[in-house]
């Protein structure tokens, strides 16, 4: 266990020292946003309108006891950026990007792929790792973003539907209670979220166990750490906010 953290504590310090030195891969960064950001949308998109659309018919009823259904846009407009949007977006990536990235560095790491980068004068782990951790967290805290728009939006028609509000009476009241903390915890989160999904992924395929069982391993496992320390992350983010809102 001490072991296996000494070399998880090596490899984020790896990662740190390549991250400043050159040469930078730029084109291989744009790529990797394009395949972990753009390919996300539509999954991203359909997830966070279904839950703005579910999560508003769902608290409209607790506040009609109370004839507070005014509220409801200031509500599901807080709970997303706080934290609905940045679980949300975590989520998806880690199973679909985390995987993804652990089986790829899997793949090549079993057919010695990454050794002969390295016989070839080309630093793998920059190429391979550094760029997508980088990616991985650009990607998903503008996702993040976008994941609480698209959850306004379905909670808009949601509203719309049901009480006629007009959009910009909506958003006008949506966007009354949040504050800066609200916009700089969510982006944190994101940074933080995509930081700790992409280094578990590639640590995972860069590791990977020689053989092809190696691969559903790496990828599976990347899944699972992931989410995990994502929940994690959220309970102590969660924690230090409300520290500072008081």
């Amino acid at each position: 266990m001490l072991y296996e953290l000494y070399l998880v504590h090596k490899f984020i310090m790896r990662f740190f020292k390549e991250l400043f030195s050159g040469p930078f891969e730029n084109k291989e960064l744009m790529r990797q946003c394009y395949q972990i950001g753009y390919r996300s949308l539509l999954l991203i998109s359909v997830t966070g309108f279904i839950t703005g659309i579910v999560f508003t018919k769902q608290s409209r009823p607790s506040l009609a006891e109370f004839g507070a259904t005014s509220w409801l846009p200031s509500l599901v407009a807080i709970a997303f950026l706080r934290t609905l949007a940045p679980l949300l977006t975590a989520l998806i990536s880690a199973g679909k990007v985390g995987s993804s990235i652990g089986a790829e560095l899997a793949s090549m790491k079993v057919t010695e792929q990454i050794d002969a980068m390295e016989v070839s004068a080309t630093n793998p782990f920059k190429f391979l790792v550094v760029t997508r951790v980088l990616a991985t967290t650009i990607s998903i805290t503008i996702l993040t973003f976008y994941t609480a728009l698209v959850g306004l939006l379905g909670s808009f028609i949601n509203v719309y539907l049901a009480e006629g509000t007009s959009f910009r009476a909506f958003i006008e009241s949506a966007l009354e209670s949040i504050t800066f903390l609200d916009i700089t915890a969510s982006t944190i989160k994101g940074i933080l979220f995509g930081f700790t999904i992409g280094m578990v992924g590639c640590y995972q395929g860069y590791n990977a166990s020689k053989g092809t069982e190696g691969v559903g391993k790496s990828a599976n496992s990347a899944v699972v750490i992931g989410m995990f320390l994502v929940f994690i992350e959220e309970v102590l983010a969660t924690q230090i906010t409300f520290l500072f809102r008081t």
